[in-house]
């Protein structure tokens, strides 16, 4: 900071020609002005500036000094258009990761649809499973579903719900018959994903339920396929289930017992002003999926 100190005022004294001229064009006191480049030249150990009470013109040194400063100021002079201009227009590279299946079916078209609306702004899709480190992989925003842990570095925004249901085919219901009660579910071919058990609300409490059946799977999408075939009952998000159920493949049970909506959260780094990118990108996710709650 103290080799910054007076040479914008030394800058604009020169460009204006006089002490007054200067401190209005920085809205700076005359004094201000004159202590600064006082400053600057006791620092630098050389006079740059002639005073008279009629001018102020440059010494060799000044001359020299100015001519390299001029360019400085001109340099952050531009920062600060392209930044403007940055946050106005957003522009450069994404980096979002998000629960495959949810990317794949609900993220991705509604990104794409932000792609055209800000054609320069590119984005990396890391469609993964696994819960990445945001700071450590460089990942602007990620997406989370369910509970979360809270977390000093990131900051968290709901941009919607999800909601767990229990569902078998017809056919697989017109041989095994429908459970009307939890403990039912013991006399039925329960499909698992990569828990043993699941989570239903019982007298206003969760409560989780071990299940067992002949198909154990880490895929959402492989459960759904085996459940539409007949082969079982499943529990899965909604947007596994809800285009299943509306044409009539699936039906819905248990649903008394259904545990409440959770959540689908965008985790973005705690930062002290969130970047223009991520912060239309949340505002359109939430618009797009029905939580409009504002941005930290």
């Amino acid at each position: 900071m103290m080799s910054w100190q007076g040479i914008e005022e030394f800058v604009a004294v020169v460009e204006t020609g006089s002490f007054t001229q200067a401190a209005l064009r920085l809205q700076l006191s005359i004094a201000h002005v004159s202590r600064q480049i006082r400053s600057l030249e006791q620092r630098l150990n050389v006079a740059l500036l002639y005073r008279t009470t009629r001018k102020v013109s440059l010494t060799q040194s000044g001359e020299l000094f100015y001519q390299h400063c001029k360019g400085l100021i001109e340099g952050v002079h531009q920062a600060e258009l392209a930044v403007r201009a940055f946050e106005q227009e957003p522009q450069g590279q994404l980096r979002i990761t998000a629960p495959t299946y949810y990317g794949e079916q609900r993220l991705a078209p509604l990104v794409n649809d932000f792609l055209l609306r800000y054609p320069h702004v590119s984005v990396e899709y890391l469609f993964t499973n696994q819960q990445l480190d945001l700071i450590a992989e460089g990942i602007d925003l990620a997406i989370r579903l369910g509970s979360l842990q809270p977390h000093a570095s990131l900051f968290a925004k709901q941009l919607a719900t999800r909601q767990l249901k229990v569902c078998a085919s017809s056919t697989y219901l017109t041989c095994h018959g429908e459970p009307q009660t939890l403990s039912a579910l013991a006399e039925h071919n329960c499909l698992l994903g990569t828990l043993g058990f699941w989570r239903f609300r019982v007298q206003g409490k969760m409560h989780s339920l071990n299940v067992s059946g002949t198909l154990r799977c880490s895929s959402g999408v492989a459960l759904l396929d085996a459940a539409k075939k007949g082969l079982g009952i499943v529990q899965l998000p909604d947007y596994y289930t809800d285009a299943g159920l509306a044409s009539g493949e699936l039906v819905e049970l248990l649903k008394d017992y259904q545990i409440d909506n959770e959540g689908v959260w965008a985790i973005y780094p705690q930062q002290h002003q969130v970047s223009v990118n991520v912060r239309l990108l949340l505002q359109h996710l939430s618009e797009q999926l029905g939580v409009t709650a504002g941005v930290s």
